[in-house]
């Protein structure tokens, strides 16, 4: 018998570690490690992921075993108690995890229990896709040109015998943490399949032209299900080549592979990540000297309240406090809000996220915060600064998205919203008393963020 150790893999279809077993004993352990870097919305998703596993383990005649405690203990303790012959995993590539991962591997060494890892997360595990010099890429184009061409394996089966485990589900008050602030997506592989056959049933087509656009839901929702494994990356990659074949047109075509390089995205950030373990808590760009970061408690307070006066800022940051999530043009216009109009570090930004999305992930929120701060791979060029209000324009050009999380605005015409900056203050009072103005000049901030990154490029 087998003990399969589940983390960031909540499915029984498509888990390769699974799928090496004959006869296994599913096993998940809470790790208080783990849970100190976790927010209140992604405990409640996997609470309620680990719950509908539980379900499907049943379903086949089997259990799913709960424990909480250190790993590196737990699970050659549970191996020996249980008689197994091997223990398996999906292996997960953060820093922390790998120690974690390690620290096991010596414990089950000393026990003289075999065990084996299995890559399941992504489809071309760290290493395999790399430069003509044999280096990891730290430019998405050139990766994603590789990656693209690259055969993807299919999905696998789970195995015919599971074999029953014991041990509560704990609530959140048990581990610790309250009731999120916002609201949770249904955690389960049927509630992700249908959001995958939703998402190829139409909108998968529009993605490429529409993908920006917050008011137009053409995003697939699936980021929370791939961050803890509800469903698999080869079932998602199988479906969006079936709609690729079902394509009616190149432009749907292309915008089938559009989606797709955005799976990708996520492998390339994991690549950065297990290669620069450091980008956690460091800069992935180097500048010569030090960036000299603002020191702002009120600004910050505004920006992760929503309550900046730019609508656009503000809307996204609602959507985060009320949806546990936010569309991906307004990450990078938030992000690039914070690092570059208020000149705060990203370290903060990225840790609000990392507490309030339910779909954080280490590797694609560290690379989308380095990015917009201008520190990361493939970064936005320092002189590039958002204009908030230009984005607002282009991307909800009826503020419908805005409206929808800023209630103070509901009623006043688009261009005066579009235009908040501009207008002067009897203007704002009488169009929305309750919205507040700008609380900075973005043209004077966008030319001191300038100045900013060229000091410490040594330009000046």
């Amino acid at each position: 018998m087998e003990l399969c150790w589940h983390r960031r893999d909540l499915r029984v279809a498509d888990n390769r570690a699974l799928a090496a077993c004959d006869w296994t004993l599913p096993v998940f352990v809470f790790d208080d490690s783990v849970l100190a870097h976790a927010g209140p919305p992604r405990v409640a998703f996997m609470l309620d992921a680990l719950s509908a596993l539980r379900e499907a383990y049943r379903d086949l005649g089997g259990d799913l075993l709960v424990e909480r405690g250190d790993p590196s203990t737990m699970i050659a303790d549970l191996a020996s108690e249980f008689g197994v012959d091997r223990v398996v995993w999906n292996e997960d590539y953060s820093g922390l995890a790998r120690e974690r991962d390690e620290a096991v591997r010596a414990a089950l060494d000393e026990e003289g229990i075999d065990h084996e890892t299995y890559h399941d997360a992504i489809h071309h595990e760290p290493g395999t896709v790399l430069t003509n010099d044999g280096e990891p890429y730290s430019v998405f184009t050139y990766f994603w040109k590789k990656w693209r061409d690259r055969e993807k394996a299919d999905p696998v089966s789970p195995p015919d015998e599971i074999a029953d485990g014991d041990g509560g589900i704990p609530t959140l008050s048990e581990l610790g943490f309250d009731e999120p602030a916002g609201s949770v997506p249904e955690a389960s592989t049927e509630a992700a399949e249908d959001l995958l056959a939703a998402f190829c049933d139409g909108p998968i087509y529009r993605y490429a032209e529409d993908r920006d656009y917050p008011e137009r839901e053409c995003t697939s929702r699936l980021s929370p299900h791939l961050k803890f494994g509800t469903i698999g990356i080869r079932r998602v990659w199988e479906a969006t080549e079936e709609a690729r074949e079902s394509a009616e047109s190149e432009e749907e075509r292309e915008s089938v592979s559009e989606f797709q390089s955005q799976l990708a995205w996520r492998e390339f950030y994991t690549q950065v990540l297990a290669y620069h373990p450091h980008v956690v808590t460091e800069n992935y760009r180097e500048y010569s000297n030090g960036i000299e970061w603002r020191s702002d408690e009120e600004g910050l307070a505004a920006w992760k309240a929503g309550e900046t006066g730019y609508p656009i800022v503000d809307a996204g940051m609602r959507q985060l406090k009320t949806e546990s999530y936010m569309h991906n043009r307004l990450r990078m216009i938030v992000a690039s809000f914070l690092t570059k109009d208020l000149l705060l570090d990203w370290r903060e930004g990225y840790a609000h996220f990392r507490e309030f999305l339910v779909d954080h992930d280490t590797g694609n929120d560290n690379g989308g915060w380095q990015w917009a701060a201008s520190t990361g791979t493939d970064a936005q060029p320092y002189f590039r600064v958002f204009n908030p209000m230009t984005q607002g324009e282009r991307y909800d050009p009826d503020a419908e998205y805005i409206t929808s999380y800023v209630p103070e605005l509901e009623g006043v015409d688009p261009e005066t919203i579009h235009s908040w900056h501009e207008i002067g203050d009897d203007e704002r009072e009488e169009a929305a008393p309750e919205y507040p103005a700008p609380i900075v000049d973005h043209a004077k901030r966008r030319e001191e963020a300038i100045e900013t990154f060229e000091r410490a490029r040594g330009d000046e």
